[in-house]
């Protein structure tokens, strides 16, 4: 596309004047900074840019991939190859062994140095390193440190088997593509007269002061393509997981349900005891539970210490046989961060044993888990009680797939299952991609909860975890990815 002269900015009105001193010239980038006197290597490839676009010079590019050290490469090249600093140690301690070593090294850097050394020759037998081609150790060793010691270098030009064996070792090297620009006057940049080039002050925005004052008669406009598409601009939007529990909310408000919303602080007694999980069960160990330090202990009612003591120990007058054993009223006043959302539902019931409700929460709960691809120590579950006189274990099933066909998976399926505090219990499935996925689980209290806290009418529960509903809906295999600042990630998302 050709313009016209006049319409250059003052960076490409510079920028082509001094390169018409030097006509037949071959601009390289470095050429232009030094005689435009700018600093900015952007400012000088904007105005070769625009140049370029206006047939006023001719631009060439060239690319090329360079190898240089990464972070633990820069680590590396100071210190010495992992490998190099135990092979090292091997020749000159009195005791090789793996012992030793592990006392020596980090435990970070003995494993994985330990398996770089046995594939070049050293061996490891009844615990102590030895090397039948020790040369050959020290000359694979010399070959691997000198590749270091010469980066950067071209991609070209470096060997092919050790480029291979460092790009399997994270963070010792990486490979950045450089663009090379060089410019050359075409027959219309020469023949532009000096007198256009002139910089002149531009303006860039009409102002009410600019019109109040004569200085637009004699101002220059830049001028503005209005037949180019403009940018669409980024809008503020709700993060997915607030977009889905905002969804979830929605469909069970709908469907008459209220919202009930309470704290992350709870004792052991309401979170477990309350439900009939047995005080020697599993899930009350450090390695599912987070107790607390402050509150470690609060207390709680006697008569509530009391029934639930007696229904764990004997099923009270419930007919039940209980789990046997001893009590602790000590252990019901653990304070916890709850383990589950059911904790506030039935703290709920207590309060109202006799008024008819349908409730439900969307909210946080914490277990000691491993952070993986499908388990967080902090996550969200949905939650919700039905109370009524005649409530069924049909009315619990229609419930749940009217629930999962709002929010688009007709396709729902229940099946037998287990769970300390509801009786009969149940799986709840949803079809989804031609699998059949477990997303939660439901069922009818038990009496061992129920009577002891006045309650008369059958209780209908659910509870299901609400990262694993987002991965569903949003396609993903790893829930750690709803949780990390990736905004290209989260403008490309659906709007729920």
């Amino acid at each position: 596309m050709r313009m016209d002269a006049d319409s250059l900015l003052n960076p490409e009105r510079r920028m082509l004047h001094r390169m018409q001193a030097k006509g037949g010239h071959e601009w390289s980038l470095d050429d232009v900074l030094e005689a435009c006197e700018w600093s900015d290597q952007a400012v000088a490839v904007g105005a070769g840019h625009g140049l370029s676009n206006g047939g006023f010079v001719t631009t060439k590019e060239t690319s090329s991939s360079v190898i240089r050290l990464a972070a633990e490469g820069m680590k590396a090249k100071e210190h010495g190859l992992l490998e190099a600093r135990l092979w090292n140690w091997i020749q000159n301690h009195d005791e090789p062994t793996m012992a030793n070593l592990q006392s020596d090294f980090e435990r970070h850097e003995a494993g994985p140095g330990v398996g770089l050394l046995k594939r070049i020759g050293v061996q490891l037998s009844e615990g102590r390193f030895t090397a039948e081609q020790p040369n050959q150790v020290t000359s694979h060793i010399e070959e691997r440190t000198a590749f270091i010691e010469a980066l950067p270098q071209d991609n070209e030009a470096v060997d092919a088997t050790l480029l291979e064996h460092f790009k399997s070792r994270r963070g010792l090297i990486e490979a950045v593509v450089t663009t090379t620009r060089t410019w050359t006057l075409t027959p219309l940049g020469k023949s532009v007269p000096a007198a256009s080039l002139v910089e002149k002050k531009l303006i860039n925005d009409i102002t009410t002061e600019l019109l109040q004052s004569d200085d637009w008669k004699e101002a220059a406009y830049r001028p503005f393509d209005v037949t180019l598409e403009s940018s669409t601009p980024r809008t503020g939007r709700s993060h997915p997981m607030q977009a889905l529990i905002e969804r979830v909310r929605s469909i069970f408000l709908e469907m008459g349900f209220s919202e009930l919303v309470d704290d992350y602080v709870q004792t052991a007694g309401w979170n477990m005891d309350a439900l009939f999980i047995p005080q020697d069960h599993p899930a009350r160990e450090m390695q599912d539970t987070f107790y607390l330090d402050e509150p470690k202990s609060i207390e709680l009612p006697t008569h509530l210490t009391d029934a639930w003591g007696a229904i764990h120990e004997h099923g009270g007058e419930t007919g039940s046989v209980g789990w046997g054993g001893s009590f602790s009223a000590e252990t019901s006043q653990k304070g916890l961060l709850r383990t589950h959302t059911t904790v506030n539902t039935i703290q709920y019931l207590a309060k109202n044993p006799t008024e008819a409700c349908r409730v439900f929460s969307v909210d946080r709960v914490f277990r000691k888990e491993a952070i993986d691809r499908t388990h967080l120590p902090e996550f969200h579950q949905i939650e919700g009680i039905i109370m009524e006189e005649g409530a069924n274990l049909q009315m619990l099933v229609t419930t749940l797939k009217t629930f999962y066909a709002k929010m688009g998976y007709p396709e729902v399926r229940v099946r037998p299952a287990y769970f300390p505090y509801t009786e009969p219990s149940l799986e709840i499935e949803v079809k989804w991609r031609g699998k059949w996925l477990e997303l939660g689980g439901a069922g009818i209290f038990r009496p061992e909860v129920t009577e002891p806290l006045g309650i008369a009418s059958p209780v209908l529960a659910w509870g299901m975890g609400l990262e694993r509903l987002a991965m569903l809906v949003l396609g993903l295999d790893d829930i750690r990815q709803l949780y990390i600042s990736d905004l290209e990630w989260l403008r490309n998302q659906p709007v729920l």
